[in-house]
C-alpha cells in the first residue's frame, strides 16, 4: 500500500480496488467503494479491508477509524453474484462456510482486535454482514435504533458525515488504547460472573495503569490542562 504524504496536515490517502483510506487530523476515514453494488462484500473487498485494518493498526497518526460507504448504501452484505472462495467439490453451504473461515471472519476478528475506537457512519442500506442490526431479521428504522440505544445517534442525511467526524475527532483526542479494552470488557461481562468480572477488570486496569496515557490523564486532571496522549 502506498501513500502520498502532505506537509502540515499529516494527510495520507490510498485508493485500493474496493475501498479508499484517508488519514487526516487523527481520523482514518475508510470508505467502502463499490457503490454500483451497494458496497457488497466480495473477496477483494475483504482483502482490501484487511490491508487497511493493518495500516490503521500500525499507523500512530490514525487514532480513530471512521467507516462509511460510497454512494447510497453502507454495505448490502455478501455479494451474491460473486464466485467467492468456493473450491471444487464443495457444496454451496460448504463454500459459504469456507469463505467465512478464510475471509470474512478473519477480517472481523482483526477489526474487533483494533486497539482504537471505531465509528460507523451508516449512510444507507445495511444488511447481512454489513451490520449486526440485520440479524434481527426485520428492518429497523434508524430512529428506533437510536431510541433503543443500538446506535449512537440518528441524524439527517446531509448532517451524517459532519456528525460522524465530530464524534471521531473527539475520540481521536482521547487515549485510544483503552477503548479497545473497553470493548473487550463489555464482551467479557456476558460470560463472567460478578466475581470473575471484578478480577478481569482489576487485571486490565492494572495493565492500563502502567501505560503512559494513565500518567498523562492524571497530570492533565491535576493541572487542569489538556492531556497529551501517546496512543
Amino acid at each position: 500500500m502506498s501513500y502520498a504524504a502532505h506537509n502540515q496536515s499529516e494527510h495520507r490517502d490510498a485508493t485500493m480496488e474496493t475501498i479508499t483510506l484517508a488519514v487526516e487530523d487523527g481520523i482514518a476515514l475508510l470508505t467502502l467503494n463499490r457503490p454500483e453494488v451497494l458496497n457488497s462484500i466480495d473477496t477483494q473487498l475483504i482483502a482490501d479491508m484487511r490491508a487497511a485494518e493493518a495500516e490503521v493498526a500500525g499507523n500512530p497518526d490514525a487514532r480513530v477509524l471512521l467507516i462509511t460507504g460510497a454512494g447510497r448504501g453502507f454495505c448490502a452484505g455478501a455479494d451474491l453474484a460473486a464466485q467467492g472462495q468456493r473450491q471444487d467439490g464443495m457444496s454451496v453451504g460448504q463454500g459459504v462456510a469456507h469463505g467465512m473461515t478464510v475471509g470474512f471472519n478473519p477480517m472481523m476478528r482483526e477489526l474487533y482486535a483494533l486497539q482504537k475506537p471505531i465509528v460507523a457512519a451508516v449512510n444507507g442500506v445495511a444488511a447481512g454482514g454489513g451490520v449486526g442490526l440485520a440479524l434481527t431479521g426485520d428492518k429497523l428504522p434508524a430512529e428506533t435504533a437510536a431510541e433503543w440505544g443500538l446506535i449512537w445517534k440518528c441524524v439527517d442525511d446531509e448532517a451524517l458525515m459532519g456528525e460522524a467526524r465530530a464524534v471521531a475527532a473527539k475520540l481521536a483526542k482521547g487515549p485510544t488504547n483503552p477503548f479497545g479494552e473497553i470493548r473487550k470488557a463489555i464482551d467479557a461481562a456476558g460470560n463472567n460472573d460478578f466475581v470473575a468480572q471484578l478480577d478481569y477488570e482489576r487485571d486490565v486496569q492494572g495493565m492500563l495503569g502502567d501505560h503512559p496515557n494513565f500518567v498523562a490523564g492524571v497530570k492533565a486532571f491535576l493541572t487542569k490542562k489538556d492531556p497529551e496522549f501517546t496512543a
